[in-house]
Formats: structure tokens, C-alpha cells, sequence
């Protein structure tokens, strides 16, 4: 290459470098989505020229940045930060040996530096126990996962903690990412569910990947499959982003939700594509300001808010979006669940712009529900189900029953409306089921509650 040539290549670059750090400094709130969209039309004569792996990586990680900034206004948004790979703490990767003490001297370290990569080498699968990376980090941190991370299926090493396999505990400003795979391993949780042999106690299983008590979080790019129980969960968390999720296990494995969202807050979930046994999604108590976007479910549950109430404890739910979703053969489409004898709301919530494809109840609300072998008792409380707003929803229903809102006496659904539905049974006419709903119909309705 041409001195000349080079000269201004590489004043392009700084160029590139310099207009991103004075955006990143003029702009109080980055706009993510803008920067996503727009970057290669901003600079289209250098994205033309420079299309190696290291400048792609390099951009993508100031975006990145960008985005956990839009959670965290301070703080600085230097991109020199430290490579931490677990193979250099004696990792083998080779499948069969135990590489969890690798991985926790590698976070170990990472943890503490001032400012970090993790990485995950592609081509070679970790096995892991069940492993926690405790926060507070010193700075902002980065998991790439290029390879596969592989459970244990040694049940002897949960007995210490049935319920957790990977957990990320109190980390602020971190970005788990990078196109590999997180594998439960679950077969052997799943032959020993009660639910698949009746003749078995009932007891735990391990999440697969869990976000506990942590701020401004985002995971993406990443396949999460064969979960021991729900695959990724994230408990009492703020500013939460996942994205680009492919969440699969076989449709007969038990509890295996995709997302599960309990007790946080300002969450988005978009363009993920998820196929289990149990929920796509399911949402609990303590969460608010929760958007679903972009959704792929089946097979599976549904898109679940609920179970709320069990045990006749307090549940609050509001602020759920779900949107753009297509569902194909799951149990349930979009659902709300409450024990009876709860209290507590869920409310504030949008279903729109959804398509059904042989779905056994594709709108349905049931504050009767009542997950155990022996009836449930008849009480007089519940959680009010109210505001919530059913948006241009088609498609096919698997059974005749199409619409049902299985509703309290003592607390009835309120302001529930249905706005351009058209749900069919197969070539045949679906019907509605209506019980104790306060409901408005706007457009084109069908089928109608009688």
C-alpha cells in the first residue's frame, strides 16, 4: 500500500475514533438504537475500506459501551481495557475436565482490573459446576463467549446450591455476549423430575443462567440450550437488555422456561427465538416496565405473567408490553395466571401485533389457576387482573375455545379490551369463554365474548 494510501487510512480512523468519543461526550443519553442503525451511514467511505474482524470488533465494542452508558451516565467510555482468557488460568476446554477453578481465578481477575474482556476461546467446550462471579467489579466488564460453556451432569456437585448453575451476583455495567453456547446439560434433571416419573420426590433443579441483584445488564448474541430448569432468569435487576437470544430444549423437558423475569425492572427483551417445555417467557411479582418485542415462541407454554399468588402471598405486576410475537403450537399464546386466595395487581398491560399458528388458548387470563395434584380450595381473594389491552391479534387456534377469561368472583377483570381480533379454528369457527370480565371490544372482534 501507497504511503500516501496508508497516511489516509489511518487518518480516517482516528477521524472515526474522535467523531464517536465527541458524540459519546456531547450526548447526555445516548440514543442505542440510532447508533446501531446509522454508524455504517455515518461513515460509509471507512466501513467500505476497513471490514477486518479487529476494526468490526473494535466498533462494536464502543457501541456496546454506548449502550450500557444509556443505563449509566457516569463514568469513563475508554475502549483500552484488559484481556482476560480463561485458558491463561489452566483452562482445557477439552470437554471432560472440570475448568471451574480456571474460570473463577479468570473472573477473579477480570473483576478486579480497571476495565475487561472475558473471554470464552471459539472451538472448545468448559465444563463448569455450578460457579457464581460476585460483584462488585472495580469497572465496567465484558464476558465474551466464543465457545461453549457445558454443566456438570454430576448431581453431586449442586448440593451445595440446587438452584443455581451460572450466576452473575451484583455486577453493575456488564455485557455478556459473543455467538457461543451455554449448555445445561439437563437430561439427567429432567429423568428425575417428578413431573416426567410420578413415582419421584419433587425437588429442584438449577437454573441455567442466572442475573441476580444486578444493574444495567445486557446479554446477546448467545445460544442458551438444555437447561437443568429455566434457562436464563433474571432476579432483582435494573436496566435490563436481551437481545438476540436462541433459547431450545426439547418440548417434553420440564420447568425449562426461556426468560424468566422476577422482581426487576426497565427490562427489554427483543428478537429472541425461543422453543422449550415450560414458558417462553414468564413474568412475576416484582417486575415493572417490561417490553417483549420481536418474539419467536413454540414450542412451549406461551408468554406467561404469572403464576401470581401461590400460597396466598402478595403479587405485583404493571407496565408489560408484548409485541410483534408469533407463536406456533405452544399450549398458550398470551396468558395471565393467578392462584386463588392471592392479592396484589397485575396491570398496565399490552398484547399486540401477534400471530397465532395452532395455538391450544391463544388469548387467555385464569385466576383460577391451580398447579398441584389435589383441588384447590375456593377462596375469596385474588390478584386484580385489570388494564389490559389486546391489539391486532390473528391466527389459528388449536382448540374450539380461542378467547378465555376465567375470572374471580370477589375480584373480576377490569377494563379488558379486545381491538381487532380475528382468531379461527382452523377452517371453523372459534368461540369465546367469558366469566366475571369488565370487557370493551373496539374493530373487528372475533371471536366475541357472548
Amino acid at each position: 500500500m501507497a504511503l500516501r494510501e496508508r497516511h489516509h487510512l489511518l487518518s480516517l480512523f482516528f477521524l472515526l475514533l474522535s467523531s464517536v468519543s465527541c458524540y459519546i461526550c456531547l450526548q447526555e443519553d445516548p440514543p442505542y438504537k440510532y447508533i446501531h442503525e446509522n454508524s455504517r451511514y455515518a461513515y460509509p467511505t471507512y466501513y467500505s475500506i476497513m471490514e477486518s474482524r479487529n476494526f468490526k470488533d473494535l466498533i462494536e465494542l464502543r457501541t456496546d459501551i454506548l449502550s450500557l452508558k444509556m443505563f449509566n451516565k457516569v463514568g469513563s467510555t475508554s475502549i483500552l481495557v484488559k484481556t482476560v482468557n480463561v485458558d491463561d488460568f489452566g483452562a482445557k476446554g477439552d470437554g471432560s475436565t472440570d475448568d471451574t477453578e480456571a474460570f473463577e481465578k479468570a473472573w477473579e481477575e477480570a473483576c478486579s482490573s480497571n476495565g475487561a474482556v472475558l473471554v470464552v476461546p471459539k472451538a472448545k467446550s468448559y465444563r463448569l459446576k455450578p460457579i457464581r462471579f460476585s460483584g462488585p467489579c472495580k469497572s465496567d466488564l465484558t464476558v465474551q463467549i466464543y465457545g461453549t460453556i457445558e454443566a456438570s451432569d454430576d448431581r453431586s456437585d449442586y448440593e451445595e446450591d440446587s438452584r443455581q448453575w451460572l450466576m452473575f451476583d451484583g455486577v453493575e455495567n456488564l455485557l455478556v455476549k459473543g455467538g457461543g453456547t451455554i449448555n445445561g446439560n439437563g437430561k439427567v434433571w429432567w429423568q428425575n423430575s417428578c413431573k416426567i416419573n410420578k413415582n419421584l420426590p419433587c425437588k429442584n433443579a438449577p437454573t441455567a443462567l442466572t442475573f441476580y441483584n444486578c444493574t444495567n445488564v445486557i446479554t446477546k448474541n448467545l445460544k442458551i440450550q438444555d437447561a437443568q430448569q429455566i434457562h436464563v432468569s433474571f432476579e432483582n435487576c435494573i436496566n435490563v437488555q436481551a437481545l438476540n437470544l436462541h433459547v431450545l430444549a426439547p418440548e417434553e423437558s420440564p420447568n425449562t422456561d426461556g426468560i424468566h423475569v422476577t422482581n426487576t425492572q426497565n427490562i427489554q427483551i427483543t428478537s429472541c427465538a425461543i422453543g422449550t417445555g415450560d414458558d417462553c417467557i414468564s413474568i412475576v411479582s416484582g417486575s415493572q416496565k417490561v417490553k417483549a418485542m420481536n418474539i419467536t415462541c413454540g414450542p412451549g407454554h406461551g408468554i406467561s405473567i404469572g403464576s401470581l399468588g401461590s400460597g396466598n402471598s402478595k403479587a405485583y405486576v404493571s407496565g408489560v408490553t408484548v409485541e410483534n410475537v408469533w407463536f406456533y403450537g405452544t399450549t398458550n399464546g398470551v396468558r395471565i395466571k393467578t392462584w386463588q386466595g392471592g392479592s396484589g395487581s397485575a396491570n398496565n398491560i399490552v398484547f399486540k401485533n401477534v400471530e397465532m399458528e395452532n395455538v391450544t388458548n391463544p388469548i387467555i387470563i385464569d385466576q383460577n389457576y391451580c398447579d398441584q395434584d389435589t383441588p384447590c380450595k375456593e377462596q375469596s381473594s385474588a390478584v386484580q387482573v385489570k388494564n389490559v389491552v389486546y391489539k391486532n391479534i390473528k391466527g389459528t387456534s388449536a382448540s374450539d375455545v380461542a378467547i378465555k377469561f376465567d375470572c374471580s368472583d370477589t375480584y373480576p377483570c377490569q377494563g379488558i379490551v379486545l381491538q381487532n381480533i380475528d382468531l379461527k379454528l382452523g377452517d371453523g369457527t372459534a368461540k369465546a369463554e367469558c366469566n366475571n370480565v369488565k370487557l370493551t371490544e373496539t374493530g373487528n372482534v372475533s371471536p366475541h365474548c357472548p
